[in-house]
């Protein structure tokens, strides 16, 4: 009797328990963006404490975004081979392990490092999350499991501003990272409630494909990361060589092109063999495939930017706290959020084209909007509105381009788009990133090389200032360097007030540029389908890919 009455409760418990395995799943994702977002919220004390410039952090999100970019397609091969859960377990832990190293971090070398073991251990992590959801969730759950997970990155984001902003001025950013640390711990934890995930067998692993893209992609983002230090033609002092007096920089950028070009010669080489490559070029064989990637490469470039920019804009030309940072950035993020949410309810009144080309006249109006309007006093109003249109259209427009690349793609390549997704998002954060620390630093020196020269400051104060050197530093920190050389008082005043205009000149102008690229934009935004992307949504797409993984499982039990 004991028996029998219990057998109709189990189908009821069944419906109850599955939600934990899809909060580990979410917890995970939270732990990774948390990381990003942590980083540019926290520059000023970072920067303070260290000793550094402002685009040391750059610095740091790029390298991240660079292994993740350069290591997601491997990452992907290597879960199937040993099984999701285990990768996803071991991610989790590398990544956790990652951000400990980074609270304890004593210098600028020691947080890029850790920034590129969390980026490797992202790479592992990423791609385990839909398999997951597809070993743990079924029909209707599985749906909103995986719709949840779609929404959860800009979510996330503002409220990692939020919090990340408050530890680290109620603390300190160290506490941030030993936030992800422990964070990490608990996800591991509950990890083990997780549903196993079989190994699949006859997986093959293009080593080379692997070597040529990394290598590729690793030279590209790492030649235009250092062109302030290197030099952008002539060699600077910094550079670690030169050739006959060149930088290094244009020779690493044709380098990571020809490897570039090479990874898809020999890509298609393998097709030609019968042999599986690292990536399926049906993908981005098209026309319209090919100028979804280039407009995802510059929308997530310049949002990238944009969150670089606006604290280096409040905490060293407004000198305000992290917190105030977050708080000024939280209409930006909640913005690009809403539109992601809401973007599929265009799909039947617009196509893919017109919305793309609306989306980037978003971006150029937002951005211009917010480089006429800031000043040294912030003016709330104006610049939060110029974020929110930047944002609308920063969402629609990534949102509707992930849409756009799977409706292009067969059903049988939902996988390789999503790696091709994780490589684009990547390299577009990590270019991102760069442009804004190249870009407002050159623009600074200019400034303030042009501001000295009409000054009435002395011309041997060049030298001991030394101007090849110039970066985002707070007043305090250049008074502190001015007081080691022979400026009186009254030249340190005026130097910092040199220092102060060129500061904001250069962002403004840099938002000017985000806008006029925003522009360029539209021509591969003019090149996207005309087809509504809603007629096979992403959606359908990775139920398809989690059917044919699931079919497979059987199979091979």
């Amino acid at each position: 009797m004991t028996k029998d009455s219990a057998k109709p409760l189990a189908p009821a418990a069944e419906t109850q328990a599955p939600w934990l395995p899809l909060i580990v799943i979410v917890l995970a994702q939270i732990q990774m963006a948390f990381n990003v977002n942590a980083l540019p919220v926290s520059i000023g004390p970072i920067t303070e404490e260290f000793g550094v410039p402002a685009t040391t952090v750059a610095t740091a999100l790029v390298i991240y975004s660079l292994f993740v970019a350069a290591f997601v397609m491997l990452g992907a091969k290597i879960g199937k081979l040993f099984g999701e859960r285990l990768i996803f377990q071991i991610g989790v832990v590398a990544h956790g392990a990652a951000m400990a190293w980074m609270a304890v971090s004593s210098d600028a070398t020691t947080m890029n490092l850790a920034q590129g073991i969390s980026g490797i251990a992202a790479a592992l992590l990423v791609p385990t999350l839909v398999v997951l959801i597809a070993a743990n969730y079924r029909d209707r759950q599985q749906a909103q499991a995986l719709g949840i997970l779609a929404s959860i990155p800009a979510i996330a984001s503002g409220a990692a501003f939020l919090i990340a902003g408050y530890i680290a001025t109620a603390l300190s950013w160290r506490y941030s990272f030993g936030f992800i640390a422990a964070l990490a711990a608990v996800v591991f934890v509950l990890s083990f409630r997780l549903g196993r995930v079989p190994r699949q067998t006859g997986i093959q692993i293009d080593f080379v494909g692997v070597a040529l893209s990394a290598l590729a992609i690793g030279l590209v983002l790492f030649a235009f990361n250092n062109i302030n230090e290197w030099g952008l033609v002539w060699a600077n002092p910094a550079a670690p060589f030169d050739i006959l007096g060149l930088s290094p920089v244009p020779f690493m950028g044709l380098a990571g092109i020809l490897l570039g070009q090479g990874f898809f010669i020999w890509s298609h080489k393998r097709v030609a063999e019968r042999k599986t490559p690292l990536l399926s070029l049906e993908v981005i064989d098209s026309r319209e495939e090919r100028n979804a990637v280039y407009a995802f490469l510059v929308a997530g470039a310049l949002g990238t930017a944009v969150s670089f920019l606006i604290p280096i804009y409040i905490q060293f030309v407004q000198d305000r706290t992290p917190l105030y940072t977050a708080i000024a950035i939280v209409p930006y993020a909640l913005a690009v959020a809403a539109a992601a949410i809401l973007t599929v309810r265009l799909y039947d009144r617009f196509n893919p084209r017109q919305l793309g080309i609306v989306c980037f006249l978003l971006i150029a109006v937002g951005s211009a909007f917010v480089g006429f309007s800031i000043a040294d006093d912030w003016g709330t109003l104006f610049v939060i509105l110029g974020l929110v249109v930047l944002g609308l259209g920063e969402g629609t427009m990534l949102t509707l381009l992930f849409n756009v690349l799977v409706s292009a793609s067969p059903k049988r390549l939902a996988g390789d788009v999503g790696a091709l997704r994780g490589v684009a998002n990547n390299m577009s954060s990590a270019l991102g990133a760069a442009f804004a620390g190249v870009v407002a630093v050159t623009l600074l020196s200019l400034f303030i090389t042009s501001a000295f020269n009409q000054s009435s400051l002395p011309p041997t104060l060049e030298t001991e200032i030394n101007f090849d050197n110039i970066d985002f530093v707070s007043n305090d920190q250049l008074r502190a360097a001015l007081g080691n050389t022979t400026a009186t008082p009254a030249e340190v005043e005026e130097a910092v007030q040199i220092n102060q205009d060129a500061r904001l000149r250069s962002l403004k102008v840099t938002f000017l540029l985000i806008g006029a690229i925003s522009l360029l934009a539209i021509i591969p935004a003019a090149g996207l389908p005309r087809y509504a992307p809603g007629a096979v949504s992403s959606e359908e797409i990775i139920h398809e890919e989690v059917s044919d993984y699931q079919d497979s499982k059987t199979a091979s039990v």
